[in-house]
Parts: structure tokens; C-alpha cells; sequence
């Protein structure tokens, strides 16, 4: 009969643990009214007792911490640590001991060993500290693997491997809204959501812009002289809660003179996000490139360059538009045409020729209106005709001017 030999116990062991901090100890407190039977006893042991915070007995949180008593949770863009710790247990001197610590993700295996160096000896009843570090880069299941080799007395080689299993969270939730303006301004709405179990300190929310654009944070008003947030003072997010964060982008000078590349810019950039939960441990996340859908402006753009918010009733006003040829191989010869409309009448010569417009090139052309009917009205009925191609492009509802009687006095 054949008898599997017993297997053979190592002499090292390992041990292998998360490295959080503390926190805040929670109670459930225990009271009742001074009418029923037990009186002010419950209330009394409440105050007694050492964990909870004065002159708030009645509050779960108290002022003492607590370690951790599981793994707890590890989302992504925080800092995962351990503490990994190999111990002699035997009465023998133990020599060349290899500690290797890697992680395994679903797409790849990491060395996180802070030496790769064999120990010469290990004495017993001693033994080998290691603290690894890694910023979680992925969402899923993580494997830590820690192995172990070593030679005994005896010169006999050994070797063992542990793995830890944990899964990575994800922190928040970003979605992107892109808003293109009749300018060449793009505006990025980005919303955010803390959809882990405790609250949030949002310490910063960025967007660094492409190459092309230069991008303004719209998230704070001036207040006395001051920029104040336009989240108040405090910026916790609390569990499930969501805010939205607003940023202009603008093509810088030199991109914007040429109307074909913006154009058919799609990267806008990407949000930076750093937070902290706790007792301050700190989380970042980075987007990937933001794309928006890039507009379509057909062959010929116009678009306004310089409009007074108000004007005066049946007094003129004086508007700047702005011709771009937005195709790259074709050059245009213009015919502007003005139509009046029942509230809005153009000052001017109607049928006149703009000349030649190269391709990716663009004019500006200052013209006069007059309304003759109070409140907000569109400006509408200019038209534009290519006498190459003979195609007529029309434009109408270009913007809005509010139209006040002469009496009430326009402020500049």
C-alpha cells in the first residue's frame, strides 16, 4: 500500500496586511425619558463612558479611533499599501531569503518588491519587514502574490507562495455634456458623482485643456472683492450626491485665425480629480482625452463677432459679422443680400459683391439695422450667394437685441 509521505512545514511564516488608517469609533447610544423606569441611568452611563464626545452623548460618532477590523475597501486612484512581514519560526538559522511581492491585474503583473535581494541570514525568532505601495491604475480583481525561497541548514531549498484576493471600486461617476457656441467657444459641463459609502473632500477639479484650446473654470463667482466657490465653502460630496462642473475652452490665437483646423478638432482635453475621504487619504483620477462631436458649419460660417444686448426703438445699430470659407479646396465669389423683415430693417445696399473668399479664410463685415418694434428680436434675413456655384446659403435667427423705447435711458 502506498502512503503519500507527510508534507514538510516550512520554517518561515508569512504574514501579509493591509496598511489603512484608523477611524472614528461609532456607538449606538442606549437612552430613554426621565419618566420611564430606568430614569437618568442610561443617560448617566452615556456620559461616563470614555468614547463618546462631551456634551453630545446622544451622537454615534465619537472622538476615539479605531483600527481597522476587516480589509476594507480600495477604490480606484487611491494608494494601496501592505505591510508584508517574513518570521523564523524555527530553532535554526535560516539563509538566502528571497521575498517577492507581485500584483496581478487583468492586464498585467507587477513587481512591487522594494529590493530584489536575497537576505544573507535570518536568525530565529527574527524577522524580514517589507511595506509596499501602489497606486491603483485599474477596476476589478487584484491578486497579490507574495512568494517566498529560502535555504535551510541542511542546504535544502524551499519555497512557498500566498495570494491575497481584493477588488478595486470605482470612486465616482463622470459624465460629459460639450456645448459648441456660434464662436469658435466650446463649453464642457462635467457631472460628478461619489458613489462609494462615505463622504467626499473634493480638493481639486481641473481640466487640462488640449494643445489648441486655452479653458476658464466657471465655477466660482466675486464676492467682496473675492473669488468665492460656487459650492460654498465647504467641498464635501457627500455619498450618492453629484455636482457639475463648467469650463469655457477657447482656440488660442493662432489656432482660431484658421477656421479649418478648429474645425475638425474633436480631443478637448482631460478632468484631473483629487479628493479625500477619511482621515485624509487621498484619491486621484485622471479622464482619458475628451472628445466632442465636431460641428458642421456646411461651406460658409457666419457667425457674430460684436452685438449690443440693447438698442433703442427705431434709432440704428451697428452689428459686426464675421464670413469664413469653410471649405479647404474651393475658392468663393460673395453676394451679400439683406431682407427686411416686419421688425428688422437693414441700412444699406443690398446685392453688393464681397469679393473673393479663399478657402480657410474669413472676413468681417460691419453692418447697420434698425427695428421698429419693441421687446427681443431676432435678427434675421441675410443671404449669402456663391456666384461660382450659384447657391444661395440663408441665415436667419442670428441672434437677439432687446428693443427699448427712446425715453428709457440705455446704460452702456
Amino acid at each position: 500500500m502506498e502512503v503519500n509521505p507527510p508534507k514538510q512545514e516550512h520554517l518561515l511564516a508569512l504574514k501579509v496586511m493591509r496598511l489603512t488608517k484608523p477611524t472614528l469609533f461609532t456607538n449606538i447610544p442606549v437612552t430613554c425619558e426621565e419618566k420611564d423606569l430606568p430614569g437618568d441611568l442610561f443617560n448617566q452611563l452615556m456620559r461616563d463612558d470614555p468614547s463618546t464626545v462631551n456634551g453630545a452623548e446622544i451622537l454615534m460618532l465619537g472622538e476615539m479611533l479605531t483600527l481597522p477590523q476587516n480589509f476594507g475597501n480600495i477604490f480606484l486612484g487611491e494608494t494601496f499599501s501592505s505591510y508584508i512581514s517574513v518570521h523564523n519560526d524555527s530553532n535554526q538559522v535560516v539563509k538566502d531569503i528571497l521575498v517577492k511581492a507581485d500584483l496581478q491585474t487583468s492586464s498585467q503583473r507587477l513587481n512591487l518588491s522594494a529590493s530584489n535581494a536575497a537576505v544573507a541570514e535570518l536568525k530565529p525568532d527574527c524577522c524580514i519587514d517589507d511595506v509596499i505601495h501602489h497606486e491603483v491604475k485599474e477596476i476589478g480583481t487584484h491578486i497579490l502574490v507574495c512568494a517566498v525561497s529560502y535555504t535551510t541548514q541542511g542546504g535544502e531549498k524551499m519555497y512557498f507562495r500566498k495570494f491575497f484576493k481584493f477588488q478595486v471600486l470605482k470612486p465616482l461617476d463622470v459624465k460629459t455634456k460639450f456645448y459648441n457656441a456660434e464662436t469658435d467657444e466650446v463649453f464642457l459641463e462635467a457631472q460628478i458623482q461619489n458613489i462609494t459609502t462615505s463622504p467626499m473632500f473634493m480638493e481639486k477639479v481641473s481640466l487640462e485643456p488640449s494643445i489648441m484650446y486655452n479653458v476658464t473654470e466657471l465655477n466660482s463667482v466675486t464676492q467682496a472683492g473675492e473669488c468665492v466657490s460656487t459650492f460654498g465653502s465647504r467641498g464635501y460630496l457627500q455619498p450618492m450626491d453629484t455636482r457639475q462642473y463648467l469650463y469655457c475652452l477657447k482656440p488660442k490665437k493662432e489656432f482660431a485665425e484658421k477656421a479649418g483646423i478648429i474645425k475638425g478638432v474633436t480631443v478637448i482635453g482631460k478632468l484631473d480629480i483629487v479628493w479625500k475621504t477619511n482621515l485624509g487619504e487621498r484619491g486621484r483620477l485622471q479622464t482619458s482625452q475628451l472628445q466632442r462631436m465636431a460641428p458642421g458649419y456646411g461651406d460658409v460660417r457666419l457667425s457674430l463677432e460684436a452685438i449690443p444686448d440693447t438698442v433703442n426703438l427705431e434709432e440704428p445699430f451697428h452689428i459686426t459679422c464675421k464670413i469664413t470659407n469653410c471649405s479647404s479646396e474651393r475658392t468663393m465669389d460673395l453676394v451679400l443680400e439683406m431682407c427686411n423683415t416686419s421688425s428688422i430693417h437693414w441700412c444699406g445696399i443690398s446685392g453688393r459683391q464681397l469679393g473673393k473668399l479663399h478657402p480657410s479664410s474669413s472676413l468681417c463685415l460691419a453692418l447697420t439695422l434698425l427695428s421698429s418694434v419693441q421687446g427681443l428680436q431676432s435678427v434675421s434675413g441675410l443671404r449669402l450667394t456663391d456666384t461660382f456655384l450659384k447657391r444661395t446659403y440663408e441665415y436667419d435667427d442670428i441672434a437677439q437685441v432687446c428693443v427699448v423705447s427712446s425715453a428709457v435711458q440705455v446704460e452702456a
